[in-house]
This record gives structure tokens, C-alpha cells and sequence, in this order.
């Protein structure tokens, strides 16, 4: 072989990925998104479905008891309530595993059975009482241990028997093992996150904001905002306001939209371009996931863009005291009366404003920066 042919085919040998935090990021979103793709259809619906909702409800006068604004909230739910389900489905598909059996899985963490409290224990082992509507990581936890139990019990049961006894002793230790263990692991994780959240916030004051903001997309995306629920709730309760929750979903929400938007506009084809920009609406109004699962995951580049938006959002919003007076869902662009105060006052309203200007211009321009500057390199 001659020197120049040796040159060629050295020169075009795969160069070996080096394995930092960026590579595994990038597995990371390799494996989740085509998880989530399948979920997107929902998630978009039942978020643009909220956001009409809370449109209707807070500018146009409908009340809330009535059945417009119910149906609406009943599709919401079909589309968040359900996620177990539907991520159950998705994972075993991904996995090569029966799709069934991971709805069936996730159908169980959400059954009024379980729910209802009625299982409280499996060969005298306790089970959690534990709320898994909308979780998203016992499920996929869940999905992942099944598939090694399926290949395992694949080894050791006959061909004659393994069409009715491998998905029955499948189920049998993995539901068990997911009640018990898998599940509740994610919620000593939310209560950890919450005391971290609550510490963060009284040691190092308003520069939590920023910080808290940057990382409020990965609560989500693990589950763990759920935990951050309840202390809102205590916050408006004990001081009128809250300062710290409602903040941290208003600032990431819209810096993941303002993203989403950039990865867009610079998408040449046309029908993934329309998609993004759909996830991107749906993301400004405040419901995040079908942003985050279908655009952002598999771009890891691109949500150092949202970071760069969510802190100087926060930061702005820590500097004038942003608060909101009024525990709601996904805040967003449809939220602005939620910082309205107990006077009437529209002094926090237009603080929100400023804080959503800056949040969106900064996280827009940022992953714009940030995206050109991978295509040059």
C-alpha cells in the first residue's frame, strides 16, 4: 500500500469522542429523546390546552366551575396525568422490550389501587404512599430494571413457556421493586432538592435566584420541581408571597421558550422549523417539556443558552424583589396576574415584564451566539 493511500485511511478513521461531561450529555440525550418524541403530540396539546385555560380564566371572564374550563383542565391531565403511561410505552419501545408491559407498569403507578392507598405493602415489605400522576423517572427507572429482567429470565425459561410466563414473573418483580424502591427514590430526591432549595435561598440570598433559575429545566426534566410545590404554597400562606418557586418556573420557562425559538431559526427544514417554534409558544406560556424533550435535550450547546437567559433573568429579578402573590401552575407569558399584590398594585406586574424581556433576550441571543460559534469551529 502506498504512503499516500496509508494517509488517507488514517485521516478518515472516526476520531474516538473523548469521554468528559459534554459526551455523556450528549448519550444522555441520545437514549431520553427518542423516549420523549413519541410523548410530544401530548404534552403539546395538554400545555396549550392550560394556556388557553388560564387565558380564558384570567382576561376573558370564565369561570373556573365552569364545564369549558373543566374540559380543558380534563385535557390537560389526559396529557400530564398520564405521562407514566405514555413514557412507559415509549421506554420498552426504545428498549426493545413489550411496549405493553411499560404502560402496565406505568398504568399502576397512577391506578386509584395504588393511589387510593389500598397497597401499602408486598410480602410484608412497605410500599411508599407515594403520588407518581405527571412523574417522569419511576417509570423510566422502572422500564430500565425490566429489561434487564427480561433478559435474564429469557435465559432460564423455556421457549415453550415464555409467551405467558415471562411477561407474568416479569411484572411480578419489577412492579414490586419499582413501588418499593425505584419510585420512592425519586421522591427522597424532591425532598432534597426542596430543603436544598429553601437553604440555597436563606445562606447565599439573591444570588440563589440566578443560580436556582439555571437549574430549574433539570428539576423538571428529573421530576423534582413537584417537591418545590409545597413550598410556595407555605411561603404564601405564612408572608402573602413567594419569592422563590413562582420566580424560578416564570424566569427558566420563558428562557427555555427564547431557546427553543433560536434553535428554530436555524432549522433549514421547514416542518421541523414549524414544530420548534410550536414547542417554543407552548414553552412561553409555560409548559416546558415538549420544548425541552423534543428541541433542547439532544442539544446540550443550546441550553447553556437558556442558562445564560435564566441567570440574568434572575439576577434581575433578584436585584428588585420579584414575587408573586398567587400559587399557580405554569407560569408564563399568560401569568402576569399572578404578581399583581393584595393591594392592587401593578408595581411586581411590571418587574415581571422587565424580568421576561430580559430572560427571553438574553436566552435567545446567547443560543444564537452559542450555535453560530459551533458551526464555525
Amino acid at each position: 500500500m502506498s504512503e499516500e493511500n496509508t494517509i488517507v485511511n488514517e485521516t478518515e478513521q472516526p476520531k474516538e469522542e473523548k469521554k468528559n461531561a459534554a459526551y455523556y450529555a450528549k448519550k444522555f440525550g441520545e437514549f431520553v429523546a427518542p423516549i420523549f418524541f413519541p410523548v410530544i403530540p401530548a404534552l403539546v396539546v395538554g400545555g396549550l390546552i392550560l394556556a388557553i385555560r388560564n387565558l380564558l380564566i384570567n382576561y376573558f371572564g370564565v369561570s373556573m366551575d365552569s364545564g369549558t374550563a373543566k374540559l380543558m383542565v380534563g385535557l390537560f391531565e389526559a396529557g400530564f396525568t398520564f405521562l407514566p403511561v405514555y413514557l412507559g410505552y415509549a421506554t420498552c419501545l426504545k428498549l426493545g422490550l413489550s411496549p405493553v408491559l411499560g404502560m402496565m407498569l406505568g398504568a399502576l403507578l397512577i391506578s386509584n389501587t395504588y393511589s387510593s392507598g389500598a397497597i401499602t405493602d408486598f410480602m410484608g415489605i412497605a410500599i411508599a404512599q407515594v403520588n407518581y400522576g405527571s412523574s417522569i423517572m419511576p417509570v423510566i427507572f422502572g422500564c430500565i430494571f425490566m429489561y434487564f429482567v427480561d433478559k435474564g429470565l429469557d435465559k432460564v425459561i423455556p421457549k415453550i413457556l415464555k409467551f405467558f410466563l415471562k411477561p407474568l414473573l416479569t411484572m411480578l418483580i419489577v412492579a414490586p421493586v419499582t413501588l418499593i424502591a425505584l419510585g420512592p427514590i425519586g421522591n427522597i430526591l424532591s425532598g432534597y432538592v426542596a430543603d436544598g432549595t429553601l437553604w440555597l435561598y436563606d445562606t447565599v440570598g439573591f444570588v440563589a435566584i440566578p443560580l436556582l433559575c439555571a437549574v430549574y429545566p433539570y428539576m423538571v426534566m428529573l421530576g423534582l420541581d413537584k417537591a418545590l410545590s409545597p413550598i410556595g404554597i407555605q411561603l404564601i400562606a405564612t408572608v402573602g408571597y413567594n419569592p422563590i418557586t413562582a420566580v424560578m418556573g416564570f424566569v427558566s420557562n420563558l428562557c427555555i421558550g427564547a431557546t427553543t425559538l433560536a434553535v428554530a431559526s436555524e432549522q433549514d427544514d421547514v416542518t421541523q422549523k414549524g414544530a420548534y417554534n410550536s414547542f417554543a409558544v407552548t414553552a412561553l406560556c409555560g409548559v416546558t417539556e415538549p420544548a425541552f424533550y423534543g428541541a433542547l435535550i439532544s442539544r446540550p450547546d443550546a441550553l447553556k443558552g437558556t442558562a445564560c437567559g435564566a441567570i440574568c433573568g434572575g439576577l434581575f429579578a433578584a436585584i428588585f424583589g420579584l414575587r408573586a402573590f398567587v400559587q399557580g401552575g405554569c407560569p408564563g407569558l399568560l401569568t402576569f396576574i399572578f404578581f399583581i399584590d393584595n393591594n392592587g398594585s401593578f408595581y411586581y406586574v411590571f418587574i415581571a415584564l422587565a424580568t421576561a424581556a430580559i430572560s427571553i433576550a438574553a436566552s435567545f441571543a446567547a443560543t444564537k451566539i452559542i450555535m453560530k460559534a459551533k458551526k464555525v469551529k
